[in-house]
């Protein structure tokens, strides 16, 4: 009987999941004013990535290759990378759209308390922030997701348990 593999698919939902329900609790406890919170959302995507490839490999009897486990990882990046990219153009153009404006003031009072530019050039940097604003998320879910996926595959695929068999080793001559 061989073993059910759980695929990528099925783990970025359930990792994308615990991801977006972190973002919804930091930001309805006003968690927003403290940014290092972001990093434990970073922290738990890339322990579900490590998680994702340790159970590949174990739901496999440790029959795979380092490229197999982290082929495993990054395709359940890209899994998570497309549901939390959706759920974040969603939140700031329906859900949450006030959320680009409380994002928007507390850099203008980072950049005035900072004292490094002037009222102009802060007033046309916030300009060109609230044009662009969900232009630079998406692309920040984006590149962020795929670098760190793509550590955390790494990461994963060396730690996870590695005995490939050769199935051509056990053929008479």
């Amino acid at each position: 009987m061989e073993n059910k593999v759980t695929t990528p698919q099925v783990k970025g939902l359930i990792i994308s999941l615990i991801l977006i329900v972190y973002g919804l609790i930091i930001y309805f406890v006003d968690g927003m004013k403290h940014p290092e919170l972001s990093y434990v959302q970073y922290a738990l995507f890339l322990a579900g990535i490590i998680w994702a490839c340790v159970t590949y490999s174990n739901q496999l009897n440790a029959n795979v290759t380092f490229g197999n486990l982290f082929a495993h990882g990054f395709k359940t990046t890209a899994v998570i990378t497309v549901i939390v990219l959706l759920y974040t153009i969603l939140a700031f153009k329906v859900l949450f759209p006030e959320m680009i404006d409380k994002s928007i003031e507390m850099t203008r009072q980072k950049m005035e308390a900072d004292g490094k530019a002037s009222d102009s050039q802060i007033d046309q940097a916030i300009s060109m922030m609230r044009e662009h604003y969900v232009l630079f998320a998406v692309v920040g879910v984006i590149v962020g997701f795929a670098i760190i996926g793509a550590i955390s595959s790494l990461i994963g695929a060396a730690i996870a348990k590695k005995k490939p068999q050769d199935p051509f080793g056990n053929q008479p001559i």
